[in-house]
């Protein structure tokens, strides 16, 4: 009883017939479960050159190795496949309570291949046989309805885990995710089109295997030492929302890059207010972006970032939401019966990405709007930054004499117009009419039907849209988003997660952060590069573990991933061997681009977010990053070609690939 289930299930959709298949040790311990898992088997089941949206590809749902031992912040789950966003490696992450169901069912992994020639689901429960039933009544339906009817109709001894996808997945819409827990969202990479064109709408799973764990009272006393930590922290109760602003001027204005304590500046933070924390913070650091990447604090002053004024956001919330094994409880329920007439009740607390995307992206300062918007995708399945980033675009393509009236159905798409963004982000869910068609698959694919004079305004990496943190403002975040093999992740790595997470107290190559000048990151240098690759590394391993990304954050001194690994699963790896399962994973990855034909190169960055030019107004004024040395230098310390960021022969020696 290892942690790990040892065995995964392969459902094929084109003959209904199931397959489960053992797991070796030895996959285990090279490849974790999670991301690493399912790329060791993608790389093995999809052909190359498969269809993105086509039978040929597979679809993974897969849990962590540390989800269900005890191990706290390790609930996330994550989708993987072939990416119809941009051809290359797909996944997508995701908290609330589907990871442990997934094991609870006796499997580490679910993988779907083929295609079904009409709607079905996935059924899973104490029974221990899996099959498949009709879903023909479900198609149509909301993510959140669908969820409720299978809730309901599934409930056995527990309420059932499921997962689904709405309208946008349904309608193969290139930016639509997969939903669970009602409107939580595994957005990116178009997972959800990849599950619609399998006309699979959603697993239930309620299984009652027992989750193994060789040593748990170890891993028992590290929970509790970690939780007691974080109900220690707290913010004084004169810090409110309207201070943030101004501790986001100081960060915009440091000098000197220092390492910060996670557990005592973010934790606390969160649990106040969740990721809306950054709302007015990142304007006036210059860390949102404003205006489709092209304005700043000048274009969204205080008269409207107040309105996003994190308290303002929780004063609707009804009660806080905690991921399976979270003692921090970021997320919440909101209450939002009296928008829009009430269509409905209440919604998820929406994120800080979601604030953005749909606040200063777009110069909208009506938060009323963002939260009904973010109802609306969270029950269609379509990914918030995506579909921001994509309405900024069309934004700009109004404004420069690109799209019409005629075009967007009567829509006066004025920079801040919330009633014609609402009515956009409809016809993107519904592909209604020429401008929702146009819209519903991203940036990338509508700037290619638009033509080259929209180019400038057509803001992705390699075609998927950025999340919402500004390279100018953090350059490694910059890499993060044209060097990792899913671009455009805000999730990856920056130099303030890096700050934060002090890997280099575990790991003996992860350069220490001593106080260097904040110059200095705008340079490439092998320090900066390496920086990375550790940030990179790591992340897979927390991806492998189920691990969350704000835990990281909190540092290894306090969140102890390398110990509870080895507590879980009896081995006994140092920090530096467990890197090196995430330079495994990453490079596999990356190889799988390669396989696809995919150019490491093409994922790069646009020049906007590169500052290239500058801006010539707010925080990021004057600011260029060197991304394409930069680049080269991270594929360098990767044990990549520096020339084009292919995986060299000898490091594929080193990793067994």
């Amino acid at each position: 009883m290892s942690g790990y289930m040892g065995k995964v299930l392969f459902v094929d959709l084109s003959s209904s017939s199931f397959e489960e298949r053992a797991i070796s040790n030895k996959v285990y311990e090279e490849y974790l479960t999670g991301v690493g898992l399912g790329a060791y088997i993608l790389n093995q089941e999809i052909p190359a050159g498969a269809d993105p949206l086509g039978p040929a590809n597979v679809l993974g749902f897969m849990s962590g190795l540390l989800t269900g031992t005890g191990s706290l912040l390790t609930g996330r789950w994550m989708a993987v496949c072939k990416s119809p966003l941009t051809g290359g490696w797909g996944d997508a992450n995701c908290g609330g309570n589907l990871s442990p169901a997934i094991k609870q069912c006796g499997y580490d992994g679910i993988f779907f291949k083929g295609a079904a020639t009409k709607p079905v689901y996935l059924v899973i429960d104490e029974e221990g046989d899996p099959r498949l039933e009709d879903a023909a009544d479900l198609w149509g339906l909301d993510a959140v309805e669908t969820e409720n009817l299978l809730s309901e109709k599934h409930r056995g001894e527990k309420t059932p885990a499921v997962a689904v996808i709405g309208p946008a997945g349904e309608k193969l819409s290139l930016i639509a995710g997969i939903c669970n827990d009602r409107g939580r969202i595994a957005a990116r990479s178009g997972v959800g089109a990849v599950m619609g064109s399998k006309k699979l709408k959603a697993i239930v799973l309620s299984g009652s295997h027992k989750i193994g764990c060789v040593d748990r009272e170890t891993v028992r006393t590290l929970s509790k030492k970690y939780a007691a930590k974080v109900k220690k922290v707290s913010l004084p109760r004169i810090f409110k929302g309207s201070l943030l602003p101004y501790a986001g001027m100081v960060m915009g204005k440091m000098k000197k890059v220092t390492a910060l304590d996670g557990m005592m500046i973010l934790v606390p933070t969160l649990k106040k207010w969740g990721t809306p924390m950054s709302n007015s913070l990142g304007v006036t650091s210059g860390d949102l972006p404003i205006k489709n990447w092209g304005g700043s604090v000048l274009d969204f002053n205080r008269s409207r970032y107040r309105h996003l004024n994190p308290d303002l956001i929780i004063e609707r919330e009804q009660k806080k939401y905690n991921c399976y094994s979270c003692v921090v409880g970021c997320g919440g329920i909101c209450r939002i019966d009296d928008i829009a007439g009430g269509e409905f009740k209440e919604t998820h607390k929406p994120e800080y990405e979601t604030c953005a995307a749909f606040g200063g992206l777009l110069l909208n300062s009506d938060r009323e709007s963002i939260f009904y918007i973010n109802e609306l995708l969270n029950r269609a399945g379509m990914d918030s930054i995506s579909a921001g980033n994509t309405v900024a675009f069309a934004l700009e393509c109004f404004e420069n004499g690109l799209l019409s009236k005629e075009d967007t159905g009567g829509l006066e798409l004025k920079w801040g117009n919330a009633e014609a963004i609402i009515g956009l982000v409809k016809k993107m869910i519904a592909r209604e009419g020429v401008v929702g068609d146009l819209l519903a698959d991203g940036v990338k694919v509508a700037a290619g039907k638009l033509g080259e004079k929209s180019a400038p305004y057509a803001i992705h990496a390699g075609g998927q849209e950025p999340g919402m943190h500004d390279p100018r403002f953090d350059p490694l975040l910059g890499l993060h988003f044209s060097a990792d093999p899913t671009p455009g992740r805000h999730t990856i790595g920056c130099g303030q997660y890096y700050q934060m997470m002090h890997l280099w107290e575990e790991v003996s190559w992860a350069p220490p952060v001593t106080g260097h000048n904040k110059s200095e990151e705008y340079s490439a240098s092998d320090r900066e590069a390496l920086k990375g690759v550790a940030g990179a590394c790591y992340k897979q391993i927390v991806d492998g573990s189920g691990g969350c990304l704000f835990a990281a954050m909190s540092g290894v001194q306090h969140w102890p991933l390398f110990k509870w690994l080895n507590a879980a699963t009896g081995w006994d790896k140092s920090p530096d061997q467990y890197m090196k399962i995430g330079k495994r994973i990453q490079t596999l990855r990356q190889q799988f681009n390669i396989r696809e034909g995919v150019e490491p190169a093409s994922f790069r960055m646009p020049d906007r977010l590169a500052g290239q030019p500058p801006l010539k107004e707010g925080p990021l004024k004057g600011i260029s990053v060197p991304i394409d040395e930069m680049m080269r230098l991270y594929w360098k310390q990767f044990g990549w070609s520096e020339a084009d960021g292919r995986p060299l022969a000898a490091t594929l020696e080193e990793l067994g690939l």
